[in-house]
């Protein structure tokens, strides 16, 4: 039988003493009559109507969940979103028929527009979705983070597309369902729909650019801002030599010909990509130019360098912000995208660490160089 809030019998009042009805139910609150008349005959009937009325919502009120178990759903979600672009898919069961969906440039307003959504996005751009946390922000709220990335099949350079952030889920309390999906981007500031901005900001990442098919450090985008990335980098290990400046190639031959073969066993190391110059201080007094070494081995089973000068090095992992440019860098320019970044970080209230490094390519013209600068506590601000 149906649970309802009005009490499971009605009580039998006298139909000739009104104080005996409960006060709340017929009068305001703290509402004490004065006297006790005899209720006239007119009066007996409609009693009559407004105790057979409430007997009528106690059989035909809904049942509500009395609970809301904030948890489960977390850790549904932590299990179900990994499957979000995968044969098996999410479990529609868990979302509302009228589920709303909502992000910059799209909007869906049923459970089966939510899937559809979700089977063209697969079939075009093969994304790569990783879910970063999953936690309660509100009495029937729950928020994760979120990147996606994707490459769109259609166009033959085969674009990489990036997106960061949030999507908060609204759940329905009459049956713990999910009954709204909002997506909110890092990269722009608009995030209602239709978000001119959102479009720009996914047209502007499907131009021609080249990407070498090189091996490079291996790292995670935790976040895509408008003008900056952050980056979760595992460990990688350079050879290195001391530079001039941070635009300069001073040291390039000594390493380059490191791992082509002027070593101490004469081997031969693939090539790599990007070349760093690293500076250790803000006055850019120690410079340090590297080329990343192959991932598959550790330090120790490299060659040692023929020159005292040259140094292998194991870098550790960690967070770190970077932002891209095209063309090839001057000295004025790698200094002045440090401090435009540095700008945007303490903006963002992200505080770094001294130093920072250029990543440079064979090929500027179509490639992004990208100046690098640590980070301090990330996960407090992720």
């Amino acid at each position: 039988m149906a649970t309802s809030r009005f009490p499971a019998t009605i009580p039998r009042w006298s139909a000739t003493n009104v104080c005996q009805l409960p006060t709340p139910f017929l009068s305001p609150p703290n509402y004490r009559p004065k006297s006790c008349a005899p209720l006239r005959t007119s009066e007996k009937k409609s009693l009559k109507w407004v105790i057979r009325l409430r007997s009528v919502a106690q059989e035909e009120s809904p049942s509500k969940p009395t609970t809301f178990d904030a948890q489960q759903l977390v850790d549904f979600l932590y299990e179900d979103l990994r499957h979000l672009f995968d044969d098996q898919g999410i479990d529609g069961t868990a979302y509302d028929e009228r589920v709303k969906f909502t992000d910059p440039i799209t909007k869906h307003d049923s459970i089966s527009g939510y899937l559809f959504n979700i089977a063209m996005l697969r079939k075009l751009f093969n994304p790569d979705f990783q879910l970063h946390w999953v936690k309660q922000t509100g009495p029937y709220e729950i928020t994760t983070r979120w990147t996606m990335v994707m490459r769109f099949v259609l166009l033959p350079w085969n674009p990489e597309l990036v997106f960061t952030g949030t999507s908060v889920m609204g759940i329905n309390p009459d049956n713990n369902k999910f009954c709204s999906h909002a997506d909110y981007w890092d990269s722009i500031k608009n995030n209602e729909h239709f978000s001119v901005e959102g479009l720009l900001d996914m047209f502007k990442q499907l131009r021609p650019y080249k990407t070498p098919d090189l091996e490079t450090p291996k790292y995670q985008i935790l976040k895509r801002a408008a003008t900056y990335e952050v980056r979760k980098y595992e460990p990688f290990i350079v050879v290195e030599t001391n530079g001039d400046k941070l635009s300069g190639s001073s040291g390039f031959n000594s390493v380059a010909g490191y791992i082509f073969g002027k070593n101490s066993t004469a081997e031969k190391i693939p090539m790599t990509t990007p070349v760093f110059t690293q500076a250790f201080d803000p006055e850019i007094s120690k410079v340090s130019i590297q080329i990343v070494l192959p991932s598959e081995k550790d330090i120790s089973s490299f060659p040692a360098p023929n020159e005292a000068e040259i140094n292998l090095r194991k870098v550790e992992g960690g967070i770190a912000a970077v932002t891209k440019f095209s063309g090839k860098p001057s000295e004025d320019i790698a200094l002045e995208k440090e401090k435009s970044l540095r700008s945007d970080l303490v903006r963002d209230g992200l505080k770094t660490k001294p130093g920072c490094l250029l990543a440079r390519y064979n090929d500027p013209g179509r490639t992004w160089n990208f100046i690098m600068v640590r980070i301090e506590s990330w996960i407090t601000k992720f």
